[in-house]
């Protein structure tokens, strides 16, 4: 594909504009919203996908024009830092979290916070190995400090980094079996819609608060984008329960996924 002229200018042709989104499934979500705004003011869209350290190396390197979406400051403010300088950071488009989760007939009354799990009658019950996304993901670089933290090692929990289709597997089964198990998990993602999942208290404050997720431009391209795309994508509010509404029709059987 050949980049064209910059927009803004009448008789021009807006230009193409490469959008790079982390490679996770509730990312994709909001990748195909902010898509679908370029090329509707006549963007030619190029899709870009990579693990999250990658994602803004490839920003920074100039080769991702819009990432969708840095989640600041915890989860994602130590790999913007490298090229903050070069980039515009956009109003967010929804508030994410992280958290730990069990499945809904974990009894509450038994298990609270994320603290309760090192109880020994609650351990026994549980399925220690605790199976997550890739260890550059803000989740799971929260998870190995919980387990430190709520001294959870001590009782045989240990933190296992997987790939995002594992990690979905492992929730499904979980689920089926009715097994005890617990879940590095965050919102939005749309197993909480699907399996009512429910979040741990974290009293010592180890899994990183409420993020910002917002869009991320580079300066030059921002002056490539057609000025109502720009405006539309800085006003762009999805909220959670969006994002997870999108992200849970997508994978519905009929849903179709998300198309580039």
């Amino acid at each position: 594909m050949t980049a064209t002229t910059a927009v803004g200018t009448p008789g021009r042709t807006p230009g193409a504009i490469t959008v790079g989104n982390i490679a996770l499934s509730f990312h994709r979500a909001t990748a195909t919203v902010v898509r679908r705004i370029l090329e509707s003011y006549g963007h030619e869209v190029r899709s870009v996908e990579a693990p999250h350290e990658e994602a803004f190396a490839l920003l920074g390197q100039g080769r991702i024009d819009v990432l969708v979406s840095a989640w600041l400051p915890a989860s994602h403010g130590g790999y913007l830092a490298a090229c903050r300088d070069d980039v515009r950071v956009l109003r967010p488009h929804y508030a994410p979290y992280c958290l730990w989760a069990v499945p809904p007939y974990v009894p509450a009354g038994s298990v609270r916070s994320i603290g309760d799990l090192a109880r020994p009658e609650i351990a026994r019950r549980f399925t220690r190995t605790v199976d997550g996304i890739n260890p550059g993901a803000g989740i799971s670089r929260f998870s190995v400090r919980a387990i430190e933290e709520y001294g959870l090692a001590r009782h045989g929990y240990a933190f296992a980094p997987g790939t995002e289709s594992r990690f979905v597997e492992r929730v499904e089964r979980g689920v089926r079996e009715r097994e005890w198990f617990v879940i590095p998990l965050w919102r939005p993602q749309y197993l909480n819609l699907r399996h009512g999942l429910r979040p741990l208290a974290d009293p010592r404050g180890v899994l990183g608060g409420v993020d910002a997720a917002s869009p991320v431009v580079r300066r030059e391209a921002a002056g490539r984008i057609h000025p109502g795309a720009l405006a539309r994508l800085e006003n762009l509010w999805l909220g959670n329960d969006g994002v997870e509404e999108i992200e849970h029709l997508a994978h519905t059987p009929d849903g179709g996924g998300f198309s580039a």
